[in-house]
């Protein structure tokens, strides 16, 4: 940790509809240098990179979290640890040492640090006419790193994380997840005071299309905050939040508005690491079987899966549908989104008692899936059954399945595709911490 946290990581790759110039190396100004005295520009590439860095190891995050939550498995002739330490298989463990606990887990922190250098930057930089531009650097930063400690908080659950990484050579402990949560919420809460008084003049990429302003960062903010208030069950704090957001319960609501990470083909970019080809016969993300079985006759998130010309078979896991989320290698992935919004906010309202109104947004996500809705949903008991359910689906392979089953004690009702095999409830920490 101590030695990634002291490397500074801009990415160098282009991320769509930023054309500025990236922080120049080989004999250029060191990184210190840069901090002490950054122009506008040099600032808008801590920007810049800290945004593509947020692509770094994504796939890796989504198999993790999406092969544990028995969404899919992942088949790969090169790497058999995905259908045997991430499954459990027999009497493997997870592997404090493997890339599993590893490179995700450094690259989110590399963001972070990156984040850190920005805020530096930004408070040595004598070229910013105001505290409102400040303000802004101040809160784009906070967000990025709070959602990336999240992400790694996602993995290691109640093992905790570290999130004062302000200084490398003097990192603070690794925190409890209540404490993590804390912390994590109190950089969103910080970031969206800070942009009551901001102006934003740094480029952010198409994923940010709609909000790259200052009242769309802040919704966007937000819309982390709820994500992060139902983690911590303040229930009424989460629908404070969405109140900020962009929590849209209307019928002709679109589901997909949001913020999304983004790809392209263009020299030097990232391609969509989640995209795979379909009938692939050596690199697969193969659904669970369960996910056409579990579901409601004329739901239209089948289409997340494709049927395979031929079922697919390795180390003793048979499917015949392969996850199909994203059309093409530059197809965007959602950071969070409108539908997922409107979740947090059915599950808000029933925890608070409000069993009328979490029913009718459940039943609006039902609706706009061609399913009719559900009028029995009249007790607490029915309605988290609905949620998680309605989440399964609706949010298929973005990350949360697993998550939404272990806050609910779940974990359990996964299912074990061979004897022997194990549902885990983290990541182990890297053997280094």
């Amino acid at each position: 940790m101590k030695h990634i946290l002291s490397v500074v990581f801009v990415a160098a790759s282009v991320l769509t509809a930023c054309t500025h110039e990236f922080i120049p190396n080989p004999n250029a100004p060191t990184m210190e240098e840069i901090i002490k005295n950054p122009s506008i520009s040099q600032l808008n590439n801590l920007v810049t990179g800290s945004e593509g860095g947020l692509r770094a190891q994504l796939g890796l995050y989504h198999d993790l979290v999406g092969v544990f939550g028995r969404e899919f498995w992942r088949y790969s002739n090169s790497d058999s640890r995905n259908t045997e330490d991430l499954l459990g298989k027999g009497n493997i463990t997870l592997d404090p040492n493997s890339y599993y606990a590893i490179n995700s887990w450094l690259a989110r922190y590399s963001v972070v640090k990156n984040c850190n250098l920005l805020m530096e930057a930004t408070k040595n930089c004598t070229l910013l006419e105001n505290e409102a531009q400040k303000n802004g650097y101040y809160a784009f930063a906070k967000t990025i790193a709070a959602y990336q400690l999240l992400l790694n908080l996602n993995h290691t659950d109640d093992q905790g994380i570290r999130t004062d990484v302000n200084d490398p050579k003097d990192l603070g402990p690794i925190v409890n997840k209540t404490q993590a949560l804390t912390d994590i919420a109190k950089l969103l809460d910080d970031a969206d005071v800070l942009l009551n008084n901001a102006t934003i003049i740094f480029p952010l990429s198409d994923g940010f299309e709609g909000f790259n302003s200052v009242a769309g960062f802040k919704k966007f903010n937000r819309a982390l905050s709820a994500r992060v208030s139902i983690y911590r069950e303040q229930w009424t704090k989460a629908l404070t939040d969405l109140n900020g957001s962009f929590l849209d319960l209307s019928a002709g609501s679109n589901l997909n508005t949001g913020v999304y990470h983004v790809f392209s083909s263009s020299s030097g970019d990232l391609l969509n690491e989640l995209y795979l080809a379909p009938d692939g016969q050596s690199d697969i993300r193969a659904a669970h079987p369960t996910f056409e079985a579990d579901l409601e006759a004329g739901d239209d998130r089948i289409n997340k899966t494709h049927v395979r010309a031929a079922a697919a078979t390795f180390d003793g896991l048979t499917s015949t549908r392969d996850v199909a989320l994203y059309a093409t290698p530059t197809t965007p992935v959602a950071i969070i989104r409108n539908e997922e919004l409107i979740l947090i906010y059915a599950e808000a309202k029933l925890q608070n008692n409000a069993l009328a109104e979490a029913a009718d947004a459940l039943n609006t996500i039902r609706s706009k899936h061609n399913l009719t809705p559900r009028l029995d949903l009249d007790t607490k008991a029915k309605l988290i059954d609905e949620l998680l359910k309605q989440r399964r689906y609706s949010l298929f392979g973005e990350g949360h399945r697993w998550v939404d089953m272990r806050r609910y004690n779940r974990l359990a009702t996964l299912p074990i595709d061979r004897a022997g095999d194990d549902v885990w409830p983290r990541v182990p920490l890297p053997a280094g911490e």
